[in-house]
Formats: C-alpha cells, sequence, structure tokens
C-alpha cells in the first residue's frame, strides 16, 4: 500500500487541480464581467483628439455622438453601439483613426487620430483642398488654417469629394516635393510657395530674393536643389540679386539663368561639379 501510495505523481497531480481550480476561477469571473456589463451604466464619455492638426476638437466628437446616437451617459454599456460610434467618427474627413472602449469604472473612452496635411492646393480655377500624408485630399474649413505650404497656378485637378486619392502626377509631383523640402531645414526655410507655370513646369518661390526657380518637376530632386545652392553661393554674388529674373535646373548638369534686361541666357555647365 505505500509503495503504491509513492508511486502516485503527486506533482503532477497537484498541477493538475490547481490548472482546474484556475479555470473555474476564470470561468466565475467571466460571468460576474458580464453580469456586470449587463447592469452597469456609463458614469460618464472622455474624449481624447490627438494630432498636429486642429480641424476638431473634442466638443465636436461628443457633439456628433450626442447627435446620432443620443445621450450614452446613463445608459447600460451593453446598450451603446461602440462599432456604430467608431463608423460614423472615421466618416469625419478629418480623422484618420478612431477607437473606443469602456474602462473598469464605466466611463467611455474615445480616443480620435485627426490627419496630418502637408499641402494645400489651388487649382486653376480657384478650388481649394489639401493633401494628407497618405495622398487623400482633405476639405478646406474656415475654421482651422494649419501652417502648410500653398501650391497654386495652372493646376488642372480638382476637388469631388473628401478622402479622394490623388489622380494626376503633376500633384503627386508637388507632394514629394513638398515631403522632401520638409525634410531639409535650409529649403524648409527658404521655400514659401509653389507655382506651376504655363509649361506644366513646378517652380519654387523663394523666402529671399525675386528669381523664379524652376525645378520642372519632382524627379532627382536632391541634384537640382544642389544645384539652386551653387547658383546662390557662387554665382549670385558675383553678378548681384537683380541680374536675374529666372534660374532653372530642370535639365541635368545645367544652371540655366535668364537676365532681367532682354533674352539673353547664361547657362553654365556643370558636368557634377558642384563643389
Amino acid at each position: 500500500m505505500l509503495n503504491k501510495l509513492r508511486n502516485i505523481p503527486w506533482k503532477l497531480l497537484g498541477y493538475g487541480c490547481l490548472t482546474i481550480i484556475a479555470l473555474v476561477g476564470v470561468v466565475m469571473l467571466m460571468s460576474l464581467v458580464k453580469k456586470k456589463d449587463v447592469t452597469q451604466v456609463c458614469t460618464s464619455m472622455k474624449v481624447m483628439v490627438e494630432g498636429k492638426e486642429a480641424f476638431i476638437d473634442q466638443h465636436d466628437i461628443s457633439n456628433l455622438v450626442k447627435a446620432k446616437f443620443g445621450k450614452v451617459v446613463g445608459k447600460n454599456l451593453n446598450t451603446i453601439p461602440v462599432e456604430q460610434i467608431e463608423q460614423a467618427l472615421m466618416e469625419l474627413p478629418y480623422v484618420s483613426a478612431a477607437e473606443i472602449y469602456v474602462d473598469m469604472d464605466g466611463v467611455l473612452q474615445i480616443s480620435v487620430q485627426q490627419r496630418e496635411v502637408v499641402l494645400r492646393v489651388v487649382n486653376k480655377n480657384g478650388q481649394e483642398y489639401y493633401i494628407d500624408t497618405k495622398g487623400a485630399k482633405v476639405p478646406v474649413t474656415l475654421r482651422y488654417v494649419p501652417h502648410v505650404l500653398v501650391a497654386n497656378g495652372n493646376i488642372k485637378e480638382g476637388y469631388k469629394q473628401a478622402l479622394d486619392t490623388v489622380e494626376t502626377k503633376l500633384v503627386n509631383d508637388l507632394v514629394s516635393i513638398v515631403q522632401h523640402i520638409k525634410s531639409d531645414p535650409l529649403w524648409s526655410n527658404q521655400v514659401v510657395q509653389l507655382y506651376v507655370n504655363e509649361a506644366q513646369d513646378i517652380e519654387i518661390v523663394p523666402r529671399v530674393g525675386t528669381q523664379q526657380l524652376v525645378l520642372g518637376n519632382a524627379s532627382k530632386l536632391d541634384e537640382k536643389l544642389a544645384r539652386l545652392v551653387v547658383f546662390y553661393k557662387n554665382i549670385l554674388p558675383r553678378v548681384g540679386a537683380d541680374a536675374y529674373q529666372k534660374v532653372n535646373v530642370k535639365y541635368d548638369d545645367q544652371i540655366i539663368c535668364e537676365r532681367k534686361s532682354g533674352w539673353m541666357l547664361d547657362s553654365l555647365q556643370l558636368k557634377m561639379k558642384m563643389n
């Protein structure tokens, strides 16, 4: 009898008993939580709006929830349509993400992430819209004007509805140029606007200087901007700030400068020596 008791795997048996007790505890806890969800009411609603922009605020979110779903505070938690509220928030053109949950105290937590815009476009017909970091069109509002570059001129692409994606290469090039400029401390301070001329070439409007700076498109931006640095450092000091009205760097290894007094052009062949 004693040998039989010694052969019983007491350690394994103990682990098995603990596992059964744990499972029973989990089931009981889940049943209590479910029962609590049925009876507990929403004690309050907390809204957090995140992001660099200020298109919307906590009051806008609270008012939308109240207008579409009624007053949620005081309602049983299981009657609050969390998924429908999230979907309604995601339909707002200024919202990129939304998350809703109820904490242990019965507080309805609403977290909203705003879209980040990088460019404001004014097309040839005067229609305006923003482009966000994901390439979606965001409507303009008089309530908030973000500090972003403006592109105008001969831009055909317009705005039909919120969150449409960019359609043309030209507007995609404008976005690429803006994102490139933002990453460069020198050019982010020097560029104040982008302009599309009649030839569909993109021009930089500088903060300092009156010259038209022609990039053409968004290809080889590093090389084009490097040639403009050569113009500012090596050419402008020799000829004076008012000598040229247009500087064109759209062609490889060239800086084409158009003088103000007539049609005379000065073309500098760089041959990739831009030191």
